[in-house]
């Protein structure tokens, strides 16, 4: 596997990790008709924003198979809720469930912890669905609950979990 910067032409791609992941790891938990509705096209025009916006510390990586298939990605820059103890945030993880319990998540971490390093950002926060059983990822990486808050996806109202890590100088040079 290789783990690489996003580009522009990798938006498509990133957008069915994302719809095929949240349909396999949120069913049950997120309401079935918005992972219905999600669509590749919608998502597509989404990550190509966000891959247009990149800079300013915000980086994205994705695992790329030997073929050329993207099969997971990573999105990450500056904290967004004002925390002040975390000067850094992994937006988004996500690996197509056939690639998941690989170590491909721990080395897409340690690619958007080397990039929030480079851009002077030493500390890192990532909110994660209460139910989501991916959650033992974070704990697995020294990820310490920091708080939580509800969030409305669809019809539902859901908790999210907050984790923490106060200096990821460790995490950049673990052994995936």
């Amino acid at each position: 596997m290789i783990i690489r910067a996003a580009h522009s032409d990798d938006a498509l791609a990133i957008a069915r990790v994302k719809v095929d992941s949240w349909r396999t790891t949120y069913a049950g938990i997120v309401p079935a008709d918005y992972l219905a509705n999600l669509s590749y096209e919608q998502q597509g025009r989404v990550w190509e924003h966000h891959i247009s916006i990149l800079g300013d510390a915000a980086t994205m990586y994705v695992a790329e198979t030997p073929a050329k298939e993207v099969v997971g990605f990573a999105h990450s820059g500056p904290e967004r809720t004002g925390n002040p103890r975390h000067a850094g945030e992994l937006y988004a993880i996500y690996l197509l469930a056939a690639y998941q319990r690989h170590g491909l998540g721990r080395q897409l971490t340690q690619a958007v912890v080397t990039g929030l390093l480079q851009h002077g950002l030493s500390s890192m926060l990532v909110w994660v669905l209460a139910d989501n059983p991916s959650r033992a990822f974070y704990e697995a990486l020294g990820g310490q609950y920091v708080t939580e808050q509800e969030v409305t996806i669809g019809s539902a109202r859901l908790t999210e979990v907050a984790y923490g890590w106060s200096d990821i100088r460790e995490l950049a040079t673990r052994t995936v």
